[in-house]
């Protein structure tokens, strides 16, 4: 079998030759790529930026204090205590009857 030679055509060059100066100028751009690349996977790589903790309301000088309004009965009175902080602020007695309310001062 006899084949006959691929003769280029006048004024082009041999396709390798057309491939080889397309190549040659695609290195730039593809280094170039490259390069974006990498340092964006450097930028993702990092560890996030740590938000400050929220500040927490600062503590005030007097604690909350718990109030409680406790009321005993019996047949002869009714006494009404009002506590806050565990300690007694107030005693209201009202005796049955038509007797008229008084206070007892807490020590």
């Amino acid at each position: 079998m006899y084949q006959t030679p691929i003769v280029p055509a006048q004024g082009r060059p041999p396709p390798a030759a057309y491939n080889c100066r397309m190549h040659a100028a695609l290195v730039p751009a593809r280094l170039i790529l490259l390069l974006c690349g990498l340092a964006s996977a450097a930028a993702f790589a990092q560890a996030p930026a740590r938000l400050p903790a929220p500040a927490e309301a600062p503590a005030s000088k007097v604690p909350e204090q718990t109030i409680e309004r406790i009321r005993h009965e019996d047949a002869g009175s009714r006494i009404d205590e009002l506590r806050v902080g565990g300690e007694t602020k107030s005693i209201t007695v009202q005796p049955k009857g038509d007797a008229p309310p008084y206070q007892v001062a807490p020590d």
